[in-house]
């Protein structure tokens, strides 16, 4: 079925819904649950609009049946690690690749499909500051590099061109042309791999080519035009050793526990990626606010 116009905004995350079908079906499902919440408040009263999003909900309907074993889907806190892990993956990939100035389409679309998804974490609830400076920057450099290399030129890897780029503040996701992606064009470096668990496959639809995760990155957090970079964020930020011994007089609330719960799930969803910086980063920050009552 056609996609109505009214409904265009959406079209990048239904293709990557698409993308993912067969790699990571948690993927495809937030994916096009986000395509059909903001397909609803885009237009939900014209016929072919309606027609449209109803299907889409029986797509839905039909995938919470099949992955109902899943807790990926049964449980929002851990959907949310997936989407992000995989979310911020694809960012380091990208941004590595930016940093030692190797710029092709693969890393285009590495940078975009980030912040696809990081649009598509608002269905668990607001965006962190810290995912909202990501998405921003990883969306600018997916249309900054694409034009350069569309124009014949060299971009400057990381974040200094963004300084002078008037429009970079304005930049949405439905500004994108996704001409860089076309399945056409030729890819090259390694994206991260899915999750290890589902074993040597075909290189997925998207133009990805199995291969090992991005090498972990801990530059200095740089500053442009106020927005934050922590490209490095993810690796760990504090040695056990420099955590405080446990006090037996700290007090606990039942939402501490929750988000030490929430920071364990987090570390094993990136453990499923073999994100080991990741999973020691959120248990440091488990144990933290356990030994302390702080984050």
């Amino acid at each position: 079925m056609a996609l109505p116009a009214q409904l265009r905004p959406i079209q990048h995350y239904l293709r990557t819904a698409q993308e993912h079908e067969k790699r990571d079906p948690v993927v495809t499902y937030y994916c096009r649950l986000y395509a059909m919440q903001t397909g609803m408040k885009l237009d939900s009263k014209t016929p072919e609009c309606r027609k449209f999003l109803v299907k889409l909900m029986d797509q839905l309907e039909s995938m919470k049946k099949e992955l109902s074993d899943n807790e990926s889907i049964t449980q929002e806190v851990v959907g949310n690690a997936h989407i992000e892990n995989y979310a911020l993956k694809l960012f380091m990939y990208a941004d590595n690749e930016d940093r030692g100035e190797r710029f092709h389409k693969n890393m285009i679309k590495s940078f975009y499909t980030s912040s696809l998804l990081l649009d598509v974490l608002s269905v668990f609830g607001e965006l962190s500051e810290e995912n909202i400076q990501h998405r921003k920057y990883a969306r600018w450099k997916a249309t900054y590099i694409h034009n350069c290399l569309k124009n014949g030129e060299t971009p400057q890897p990381g974040p200094a061109a963004m300084e002078g780029d008037e429009e970079a503040d304005e930049f949405g996701a439905e500004g994108f042309s996704g001409q860089a992606f076309s399945h056409g064009g030729s890819f090259r470096g390694d994206p991260p791999s899915q999750d290890p668990s589902l074993g040597p496959g075909p290189a997925p639809e998207i133009g990805f080519a199995p291969g090992p995760g991005p090498v972990p990155m801990d530059p200095p957090t740089t500053n442009y035009n106020n927005i934050q970079i922590p490209p490095g964020a993810h690796a760990p930020a504090n040695t056990p050793a420099e955590l405080p011994p446990p006090s037996g007089g700290v007090h606990l609330t039942a939402e501490d526990f929750t988000k030490a719960q929430k920071f364990c799930k987090y570390a094993g969803s990136a453990l499923q990626y073999e994100d080991v910086s990741t999973a020691i980063q959120n248990l440091q920050k488990a144990l933290k606010l356990l030994t302390t009552g702080k984050e």
